[in-house]
């Protein structure tokens, strides 16, 4: 039925009616669904994938789409995993290595700030490369790492080693967004993109758990080879599961050699005629090929990347990235407060009870993910309905700004709320259960926001969606890693209290002021960006 209803909204192709075309799909020898040959596979070891590339890939099987999106799920879920798998034994971290609990928060704030630099490069090369190289390359990193961080002999190899894992993982962060933009149409983004956040949002429902566990009975290294494990399953996985989704366009680099390889041609043609001052000029001609491209390689290694982070120019994808940075940033702050408060008087929890309290906020984000996608979804297709936006087939046209409505002003008071719940719950002593319905809250609340904002962005650039999580991700782990950093000199200053209700009131503000700003201008901003990326394009 999934696929049938897809049918019927898709466009003609080819001069044939979408229905027709996609409904004979399978029976025929449609261009668009026929596996792409072995040998003409792209990424790396392509012919180990099970699920054959196509040459478009909105029209595989929703089956297919959704095996996809959970193993890119599964994948992303590595990065929170890493961060919040050693919280419950960051005290056991600072006894066994001789530091303080300032400095062991470092290991997480600081594979935060990893998080927001390495997917600049793996966003930038997933657009030339393709996702499944990136993927299959940063997960080998991520697993050779975690080893090294298990084996650490002080605080510092560990911090860096941490720093480096962090690195390699934070590919799906970016990635992975781009993978669900490549198979899922619009109308069926934000379900998907719901289902695809349950990996990095629910791997702090499971890691601290398991890590609490592990570091009580076998201490707080076994964490990290709990990652290897990780690590080394989802790297397997990943070879057999994920094909190439990425449209197939010319590289940069193969547009540079092409040009130069012209010129050459040309040249060489000229030479054949018995000028020897042409000959000469051949030679000059393949030090110009051989320049040109290494020139290219240079721009993609070091400057194109870095590109990414201009996005920030354009208000639209700016205060977007930023409303979701603030919900981010608090997040981790939530979760430090969570270790420092629980294992001190007047709880005194162990450490294993420790990770069990980072349940709540985590099956907020399952309830968010599996509910508020297709709401948000029902929002966007309500919008486009009532303002009469159709094309000439009769499909509704969406617009990105249709997904900040009723749910994000929701959302946008719940989670600050929810702050303040907390704060002054845990501080005053009060039965711990009262405290963890706040987060529970606080996970509802702030995974509609996440969800929100990264629909958003792959539809503001939906050519360059990666691009656009990458300097999502820059911002917001940014804020995570200050968060991490500041987290426990300003609960020993000013208590969970005061704290959280001044970031409280700083969440609700700037939502207020994102929500309306984006509903007033956002149609001027928009036509600006799709202006000024077209121009880059070309």
């Amino acid at each position: 039925m999934a696929d049938d209803k897809s049918a019927v909204d898709a466009k003609p192709e080819n001069g044939i009616p979408a229905a027709l075309a996609r409904t004979t799909s399978r029976l025929s020898n449609s261009p668009s669904v026929i596996p792409v040959p072995r040998s003409a596979r792209r990424g790396l070891l392509a012919n180990l994938c099970l699920v054959p590339e196509i040459p478009n890939p909105t029209h595989y099987a929703h089956p297919t789409k959704w095996f996809i999106t959970f193993t890119v799920a599964l994948s992303a879920a590595a990065a929170p995993m890493g961060s919040a798998v050693i919280m419950p034994a960051l005290s056991d971290v600072a006894e066994a290595l001789n530091t303080t609990p300032t400095i062991t928060n470092l290991s997480v704030a600081l594979y935060m700030l990893s998080m927001s630099i390495f997917p600049l490069w793996w966003s930038s090369f997933s657009e030339t490369l393709g996702r499944r190289t990136i993927y299959i390359v940063s997960f080998i990193w991520f697993t050779v790492f975690a080893v090294l961080s298990a084996v650490s002999q002080n605080i510092a190899m560990l911090i860096a080693m941490r720093v480096l894992s962090g690195g390699g993982s934070a590919s799906v962060q970016a990635v992975g967004a781009g993978t669900i933009a490549d198979i899922w149409e619009p109308k069926e983004r934000g379900t998907a993109m719901g289902i695809f956040y349950l990996g990095p949002l629910c791997g702090p429902l499971i890691a601290p758990i398991i890590g609490g566990a592990l570091a009580e009975g076998l201490g707080w290294r076994s964490t990290q080879w709990f990652l290897v494990v990780y690590g080394g399953l989802v790297t397997i996985f990943l070879i057999f599961a994920i094909p190439e989704t990425l449209r197939r366009r010319k590289s940069v680099l193969k547009e540079a050699e092409n040009e130069a390889v012209e010129d050459l041609h040309k040249t060489e043609a000229a030479a054949d005629d018995g000028n020897t001052d042409l000959q000469r000029t051949t030679t000059r001609q393949t030090v110009h090929l051989k320049t040109k491209k290494y020139l290219a390689f240079a721009r993609r290694c070091f400057l194109d990347p870095l590109r990414i982070v201009l996005l920030l120019r354009f208000p639209a994808i700016a205060l977007t990235i930023y409303y979701a940075a603030i919900a981010f940033g608090t997040l981790y702050f939530l979760n430090i407060s969570i270790e420092a408060t629980f294992s001190a008087p007047p709880y005194n929890f162990s450490t294993i009870i420790v990770g069990l309290l980072y349940i709540p906020n985590s099956l907020g984000y399952l309830v968010a993910s599996l509910f508020g996608g297709r709401w948000i979804d029902r929002i966007m297709r309500r919008e486009a309905a009532k303002a009469g936006r159709y094309d000439e087939n009769g499909k509704l046209i969406f617009r990105p700004e249709d997904r900040m409505r009723e749910n994000a002003w929701i959302a946008g008071a719940m989670f600050p709320l929810a702050l303040v719940w907390y704060g002054w719950s845990a501080q005053e002593g009060v039965l711990w259960i009262c405290p963890m319905v706040a987060n529970f809250f606080f996970g509802l609340g702030s995974m509609i926001i996440f969800a929100t904002a990264t629909t958003m962005l792959t539809e503001f650039m939906p050519r360059k969606a990666s691009s656009g999580i990458a300097a999502n991700n820059f911002v917001r782990n940014i804020f995570s890693c200050v968060g991490g950093i500041v987290a426990e000199p300003l609960l020993n200053t000013l208590g969970n209290g005061w704290i959280l209700t001044i970031f409280a009131i700083w969440s609700l503000v700037s939502g207020a002021l994102v929500i309306w700003a984006m509903r007033k201008y956002s149609k001027k901003w928009r036509k600006s960006l799709e202006e000024a990326l077209a121009e880059d394009e070309d």
